[in-house]
C-alpha cells in the first residue's frame, strides 16, 4: 500500500467515524409537528375555559399540523426562526379551521410559536368574569421531544 493510499485510507475512517457520530438532527419537522399540535390543542382548550365556552376538550379541537422550515429549498431540520406550522382545529363553534404559525425553535429542543390574532384573538382577553387576562394560545413557550 502506498503512503497516499494509507493517507487517504485514514481520512475516510476519519469521516466515516465523524459522521457516524452526528446522528440524526435534534430538529426535525416530524418532532415539531408531534409537539405543537398537544400543546395547541391543550392552551385552546384553556382559552375557551377562560371564555366560560363549555364542551370544548381536546378531542373536539382535534388539532393537526403540518410545519416547513423556510420554504421548499430549506430541508425541514434544525434550530432557526423560519419554521411555519399550519395547525387546522375545530373551533370553540364547531367550525374548522387553519392558522398559520410562525414558530422560532432552538437547538435546545424548545420552541416559541404564535398565531394569527385574527383567528385567536389578541394578546390579552375578556375573561368570562370581566377580567383582562392572557391569551394562552396568542403565543406560547413549548418543548419536544429531540429523541423521539
Amino acid at each position: 500500500m502506498t503512503r497516499t493510499r494509507t493517507i487517504l485510507l485514514a481520512i475516510a475512517v476519519a469521516v466515516a467515524g465523524a459522521l457516524a457520530g452526528c446522528g440524526q438532527p435534534d430538529v426535525t419537522r416530524v418532532r415539531l409537528e408531534r409537539a405543537i399540535g398537544p400543546a395547541f390543542a391543550d392552551l385552546y382548550v384553556q382559552r375557551a375555559d377562560l371564555l366560560g365556552e363549555h364542551g370544548v376538550t381536546v378531542q373536539t379541537v382535534g388539532a393537526s399540523t403540518a410545519c416547513d422550515r423556510g420554504g421548499p429549498k430549506i430541508p425541514d431540520v434544525g434550530p432557526g426562526p423560519d419554521w411555519i406550522c399550519m395547525v387546522h382545529f375545530m373551533d370553540d363553534h364547531g367550525q374548522p379551521q387553519d392558522g398559520k404559525f410562525e414558530v422560532q425553535v432552538r437547538a435546545d429542543a424548545t420552541y416559541v410559536a404564535g398565531g394569527p390574532s385574527k383567528l385567536i384573538g389578541q394578546a390579552t382577553l375578556t375573561d368570562s368574569h370581566g377580567r383582562d387576562v392572557p391569551n394562552p394560545v396568542f403565543e406560547w413557550d413549548g418543548a419536544f421531544d429531540p429523541d423521539n
